[in-house]
């Protein structure tokens, strides 16, 4: 199993904007620079962002992108799903998908895959925004903001 760069982009994108909304809309073209990204390419990643409702635009002088809940209250998965879909490694491992393989009732092998989708929710589903942040600055101390 492979994540695409737009999810990997997502999470980025989901990242910057958890760290630098400080209450105020977040330019996309700010997020492209700080993440090395094309703006274009965010683009289109934000507009499928803001249809999951993961995000809200706020246009006009100031405008841009914020989180429509708190960190912690996002997880990996729901991320990573709303760019990539299923993140089962072949359709039979999808608890969703009904196995049309003509060797499903003698497949040893579907367990494994099943055993792989089970590892990679477990992680993901249960890693959050808010733990991106805290492991953000635990590797950027000197980029914390000051609250005093």
């Amino acid at each position: 199993m492979k994540i695409s760069t737009k999810g990997r982009y997502a999470l980025r994108l989901m990242l910057d904007v958890a760290l630098n909304s400080n209450g105020t809309a977040v330019p996309l073209r700010d997020v492209a620079q700080r993440q090395e990204i094309s703006d274009k390419y965010l683009e289109q990643i934000v507009t499928q962002l803001s249809r999951a409702g993961l995000v809200r635009s706020v246009r006009g002088a100031g405008g841009g992108y914020l989180l429509t809940r708190p960190p912690e209250e996002y997880t990996v998965g729901e991320i990573l799903r709303t760019l990539e879909g299923n993140l089962a490694p072949v359709s039979c491992a999808d608890s969703d998908d009904v196995c049309r393989c003509s060797r499903a009732a003698k497949c040893v092998t579907v367990d494994v895959w099943r055993d792989i989708q089970a590892a990679v929710s477990s992680v993901v589903d249960h890693l959050t925004l808010a733990d991106l942040v805290a492991r953000y600055y635990e590797k950027c101390p000197d980029d914390q903001k000051n609250d005093s």
